[in-house]
């Protein structure tokens, strides 16, 4: 697991990601790839790629106005984006994704992010007319 070892936990005990502190946004405690970033969006591992060689995984992207959805990917020759779970006030959505370059460096993450980034964009912009924010 891709833990981010300076996210605050509301435990002394626990991890961040289990203990989120009141008000942290979801996937709170996994890092976040602050250099994988395309068009204002940028990409969060929870399943740890660059540890070990993964052929599937979890992660999640962190849109402009830094709202989250959660991502289950998997390494496919076609690139496909299909919902998992639905969109919630705070999280807009899951999303199975599949995309073809390895996930074994942050170069490709962004490649991957690149190509499933026009469906994703699309999903954001129906959880923002569902979900408006004040």
């Amino acid at each position: 697991m891709a833990v981010d070892p300076n996210a605050t936990s509301s435990s002394s005990t626990e991890p961040a990601f289990i203990a989120k502190p009141e008000g942290a946004p979801v996937y709170h405690g996994f890092q976040v790839l602050e250099d994988v970033v395309v068009e204002g969006f940028t990409f969060g591992k929870i399943t740890d790629f660059e540890a070990e060689s993964c052929q599937e995984g979890d992660a999640f992207v962190i849109a402009p106005d830094n709202s989250r959805a959660g991502l289950v990917w998997e390494l496919a020759d076609k690139v496909s984006v299909s919902q998992i779970s639905p969109l919630e006030a705070d999280r807009w959505g899951v999303w199975a994704v599949s995309f073809p370059h390895p996930m074994n460096t942050r170069v490709n993450a962004r490649r991957n992010l690149e190509l499933i980034l026009p469906s994703l964009r699309e999903r954001w912009n129906g959880w923002r007319a569902r979900f408006p924010r004040t």
